[in-house]
């Protein structure tokens, strides 16, 4: 028989004809920026399949954390893998995001819970006088058909009696303090005697208007207490008048002070004028007279 009458088997016969033969290793094939992995298994049959791969290597720049975190030595059944994912124990895929999603109605639930809350807490603070529910009078949706009624009800009846009044004289009508019907609001310059001028109360009580200083560039933590032991030292002090915010309590930043005497004042003014208190330069001047601009 001719050498050319041999008839050559595939390499799958002759691992179907070895039996318990073992499997070639794996061959990988590097050639620039591509990879050529070949692997050979058994499928179903029994029969050795070859298993051909093709990857292509890229670059891409990474958090100097996980450069380093790739660097570290395998351990395990991988302790001897090479660098990188293994194919046959790791599985390449795209990146997968995370995406937290929230359920609509526990939302809605949240939020309800919490107007309940407010309107619960609110409730007993505010009374309607008109319909007594849980409202302001102004936004009652029984106005228009209950303060008509109410208003014919007490009429001219009132609502509390009248004390007398010392010495001995009638009670004052308070429909006649307003200079107008009652339940209707009177502007002061058009009452029974709005065209009168008023004494002044700084005149009535007699301060003397030349002895007051105005400080000014106060701290927010400053208290009468701290003006009074700062300008006592200078004199007799009649009254101190510190501005403070109405919300929070705090100084304005300015106050008056009532020397009894005239001197007292100018020499408080030339010591504490640019004096430095609480870390701020005191300003201290003469008050202006009440009525001048």
């Amino acid at each position: 028989m001719s050498v050319d009458d041999v008839v050559k088997s595939s390499w799958a016969d002759e691992v179907e004809e070895v039996e318990g033969g073992n499997l070639p290793p794996t061959v990988e094939k590097s050639d620039g920026n591509s990879k050529t992995i070949t692997e050979y298994s058994l499928n179903e049959d029994g029969k050795k399949v070859k298993v051909t791969s093709h990857y292509r290597i890229e670059k891409h720049r990474v958090a100097r954390t996980i450069a380093e975190r790739k660097t570290w030595r395998k351990y395990g059944l991988s302790k001897n893998d090479k660098p990188g994912p293994n194919p046959a124990t790791t599985i390449t895929a795209e990146d997968v995001f995370m995406h937290f999603l929230s359920n609509k109605e526990e939302e809605q639930n949240e939020q309800e819970d919490i107007k309940k809350k407010l309107i619960d807490s609110q409730k007993g603070q505010v009374k309607c006088r008109l319909c007594k529910e849980d409202h302001w009078t102004k936004q009652c949706p029984y106005k228009d058909k209950l303060e008509p009624l109410r208003s014919s009800l007490l009429g001219e009846e009132k609502a509390e009696e009248e004390p007398p009044q010392p010495g001995g004289g009638p009670p004052v009508d308070k429909s006649k303090i307003g200079g107008g019907t009652q339940g209707k609001y009177v502007p002061p310059s058009m009452r029974d005697g709005g065209s009168k001028k008023g004494e002044s109360m700084m005149s009535a009580r007699g301060r003397d208007e030349t002895a007051t200083v105005r400080v000014t560039n106060l701290s927010e933590n400053t208290r009468e207490q701290d003006l009074q032991d700062l300008f006592r030292p200078f004199g007799d002090i009649s009254r101190i008048f510190l501005a403070k915010d109405k919300n929070t309590g705090q100084s304005k930043g300015f106050a008056f002070i009532n020397f009894k005497r005239r001197e007292d004042a100018a020499k408080a003014i030339q010591v504490l004028n640019g004096y430095g208190y609480d870390h701020l330069i005191l300003s201290v001047e003469w008050a202006k007279p009440s009525g001048t601009q």
